[in-house]
């Protein structure tokens, strides 16, 4: 089964929920915000995801951080910074059990 993870007041996860509901595939949301990060989900996402592709430098999160938090971002740093703030990471992520997709464009479950 598909697994979607969204914040639920997201406009782009609303559509990928919209896309994949129209193509009536099955799929489970996860609520980034409301279920939390493990670090063992994070480590899940990492081994498909480069971690500077998943960090979202465009995100109110981001926005909102110390301009020490923000400087100097390698990998371990914005992995320390997801794990502490799930909101950073990039979404909608679609985790089809081989990949995980990030972000949505209308079209881009098209092949699933």
């Amino acid at each position: 089964m598909l697994t979607l993870y969204v914040i639920k007041n997201c406009d782009t996860c609303r559509r990928a929920r919209r896309a994949l509901d129209d193509k009536g595939l099955p799929y489970q949301a996860y609520d980034l915000r409301e279920d939390g990060l493990s670090a063992s989900l994070l480590e899940h996402i990492l081994e498909r995801v480069p971690v500077m592709t998943l960090l979202n430098k465009r995100s109110t999160t981001w926005r909102e951080l110390d301009d020490d938090d923000k400087a100097n971002v390698d990998a371990n740093k914005a992995r320390a910074l997801m794990q502490a703030h799930p909101t950073l990471l990039k979404r909608p992520l679609l985790d089809t059990g081989e990949e995980i997709l990030v972000g949505y464009r209308n079209g881009d479950y098209g092949r699933l």
